[in-house]
């Protein structure tokens, strides 16, 4: 937008410009032409003053004189002839014979008619011509060559000078357009940063209100206010989780103790359904845990020492190959250098923890390869993976796949991996293994 933005105002900027130098441009070049024209009138008519006098007294010694200095002092050629036609002055190096057509349109008292204004790059003489008598009966002619030289190198002096301005014009408005543009897209850039930084995870995220046109100011503190009620509100379901997990927690503690005191109890026939009461409560507490484990990965990241990647998995690849030799499943250690990351230490056990207990939920008898790029660290099974319609679903909260809806588990694992990540400005990425399996992407912000 704001490059579209600039070339709008770049584009309206060269027109006006374009609109002010034009008319400067032709009527400059307008008026050295007829200042020009009117010189040499003048010196046409003088000069025709001088042939008629000449041709009344029949000497023609002072028009030979005058037109010989006129010539040598502005180096243009000078033809007058008489009304048959016979070169009286011939200046200049230019024979009457040269100049026939003007000769005849001059001794029929035709008009010389108006002359194209002259550009700097005119080359072409200006012949101009003068009946000589009295309007009524013509006597002879004038002619004259004028050179455009000077009048050429003034008219392109003038354009240099207007061609100058408008370029500095143009400079001018140029920075004017940048400046107004930075003025007006400045607000908007923070706005798109803000929207971003909310869809990244980040809970209150404001931008400047003293920026910008004061539509685009409003705007601004329409998002703020915008931001700090949907942080408000997730807060309260933050807290509602919260405080529903750990008031359940009582009751739950109760109902633990009074079915487990029924073991004595129970005879035969009802062992299995006992076995199954015992299970969905073991199903409850857990589920509580994940809620209350959500809650605080939803809340803050949590303050420590940031984490070091290497000792982190070393730890966490020892902690579950005994779960994961039971399922079938092959651990290597992985060989990854020392890595400092913003997630502190437990954190990081956090979020891999879920992604090792998936594999070993989900893809038994496979293997997991855990590798560190430097930012990114992956934990990738061969294991029958998700569908690709199904991955961007994965780590949404209580959402389980179809073929593991039977299985034990809460579905908030990934959403808690997830969350955990963006409180550090992170991000969890799932992907498909080739040629099958699950691939999870870390990336793991830098230690700031």
């Amino acid at each position: 937008m704001g490059k579209r933005l600039l070339l709008v105002l770049l584009t309206f900027s060269v027109l006006a410009v374009a609109g002010f130098a034009a008319p400067l441009l032709r009527a400059t070049a307008a008026e050295r032409t007829q200042q020009l024209v009117l010189a040499r009138n003048a010196d046409l008519d003088r000069f025709a003053g001088l042939a008629d006098r000449a041709f009344g007294t029949g000497d023609a010694t002072v028009l030979r004189a005058e037109a010989r200095r006129y010539t040598d002092l502005y180096g243009e050629p000078l033809v007058v002839v008489d009304a048959s036609r016979a070169p009286v002055v011939e200046t200049g190096g230019v024979r009457a014979s040269d100049v026939a057509g003007s000769i005849d349109k001059a001794l029929r008292n035709e008009p010389a008619g108006s002359v194209p204004w002259l550009r700097p790059w005119s080359r072409d003489d200006l012949v101009r011509y003068r009946p000589v008598g009295d309007g009524t009966r013509v006597t002879g002619a004038v002619v004259l060559e004028a050179s455009v030289r000077q009048a050429t190198a003034d008219i392109a002096a003038h354009w240099a000078l207007i061609g100058a301005g408008a370029l500095t014009a143009l400079v001018v408005c140029g920075l004017l357009a940048l400046v107004l543009a930075r003025w007006v897209l400045r607000p908007l850039a923070d706005l798109g940063a803000g929207v971003r930084a909310i869809s990244a995870g980040s809970r209150r995220s404001r931008v400047p209100v003293d920026a910008g046109p004061p539509e685009l100011r409003e705007v601004a503190a329409s998002f703020n206010r915008m931001s700090e009620a949907v942080a408000e509100a997730d807060e309260r379901q933050r807290q509602l989780v919260a405080d529903a997990s750990h008031q359940l927690r009582n009751p739950m503690a109760a109902l633990r103790l009074r079915v487990d005191a029924l073991e004595r109890r129970i005879t035969p026939d009802g062992e299995r359904t006992y076995r199954s009461a015992v299970g969905e409560v073991d199903r409850l507490e857990a589920l509580l845990d994940r809620l209350l484990a959500l809650a605080n990965a939803d809340r803050a990241a949590v303050s420590g020492e940031p984490g070091d990647v290497a000792a982190a998995v070393a730890d966490r690849v020892r902690a579950w190959r005994p779960a994961a030799e039971a399922a079938g499943l092959s651990l290597p250690d992985p060989e990854i250098p020392p890595a400092r990351v913003a997630l502190s230490a437990e954190e990081l056990a956090q979020v891999l923890d879920v992604l090792l207990d998936n594999a070993v939920k989900y893809a038994p008898g496979a293997s997991v390869e855990i590798g560190w790029d430097g930012r990114t660290l992956s934990v990738a099974d061969t294991g029958p993976g998700l569908p690709e319609e199904e991955i961007s679903l994965a780590a949404q909260r209580f959402w389980r796949a179809d073929q593991h809806r039977g299985s034990r588990g809460s579905g908030l694992g990934l959403a808690i991996a997830g969350q955990l990540l963006a409180a550090h400005g992170g991000a969890l990425r799932l992907a498909r293994t080739a040629p099958h399996g699950l691939t999870a992407h870390l990336d793991l912000p830098e230690v700031r």
